[in-house]
């Protein structure tokens, strides 16, 4: 209980989260992201204050565990130096776990999202099921593993007439594309496509279902095991309390929720 004390945490389980020494004397975790992937983390275009689900999270982490949140803003290329290197203590911004991630960083998975085609509304008639992708051009951004899951999903799928990939520079260039008819659909992860048809009413469909299942986690230093463990008894503290589910609600993400944290879940 001293300790529990200390550190102002409790799981709902009454177990104190024991946090590393160096983070609890600091009273304050450092954590990376990207502001430019809604609903998971933007600037607020009214006040440019940081707003998302990854926000919202990372904040109420922070007081499960007694901590203030340092958000530090970084380049996507800059994630995992980051943490290798120290910089900061995780990765909290829409970030993908993949297992080609797992030797510099854990990932404790709080999300579950996939690839999803989509296309602008006014050509939905076109596009009535996935099969009519199939030598169309497809746009994904090229800093993801989307390109090589659609290239994979139309070798399994569209033989000899296969989708013509177009790598864009990050979603937001995907949908610029696709809006002026440079590519006949694109694809990103279906836990964006709520929110940015609310954003644009009338502009998008989706088609189909996700083309593959993945994972969204905080990245944490493999060598970090007493933060990963802190940062997993926090998330299932919350999903237990009922804080994740209003959070899902809040940015039409309850589709992608997990029963409960997870490591490394990522392929």
């Amino acid at each position: 209980m001293v300790a529990a004390a200390l550190f102002g945490v409790m799981t709902v389980s009454a177990v104190a989260i024991e946090l590393p020494a160096e983070i609890a004397k600091r009273g304050s975790i450092k954590v990376a992201l990207v502001p430019n992937y809604p609903p998971m983390e933007f600037r607020d275009p009214a006040t440019n204050t940081l707003s998302g689900f990854d926000i919202d999270l990372g904040e109420a982490i922070g007081k499960k565990l007694g901590l203030k949140i340092e958000w530090q803003e970084t380049s996507f290329d800059q994630f995992m130096p980051s943490i290798s290197t120290g910089r900061v203590d995780a990765i909290l911004s829409g970030f993908t776990d993949y297992a080609s991630r797992h030797e510099t960083a854990t990932f404790i998975d709080y999300l579950r999202t996939g690839p999803h085609f989509f296309v602008q509304q006014s050509r939905a008639a076109e596009f009535k099921d996935m099969a009519a992708f199939c030598g169309k051009k497809v746009g994904a951004s090229r800093r993801t593993m989307f390109p090589a899951m659609i290239n994979a999903w139309s070798e399994k799928s569209c033989g000899s007439n296969p989708v013509v990939f177009v790598g864009t520079d990050g979603s937001a260039d995907a949908r610029t594309q696709l809006k002026q008819g440079r590519i006949d659909a694109a694809v990103q992860g279906n836990e964006t496509l709520p929110y940015i048809m609310e954003l644009e009413p009338g502009a998008y469909t989706p088609v189909g279902t996700t083309i593959a299942s993945q994972f969204v986690g905080i990245a944490i230093p493999v060598k970090e095991k007493a933060l990963q463990q802190a940062m997993l008894e926090a998330v299932d503290a919350l999903i237990a309390d009922g804080t994740y589910k209003t959070l899902l609600a809040k940015w039409k993400l309850t589709d992608n929720a997990l029963e409960k944290a997870t490591i490394n879940a990522g392929q």
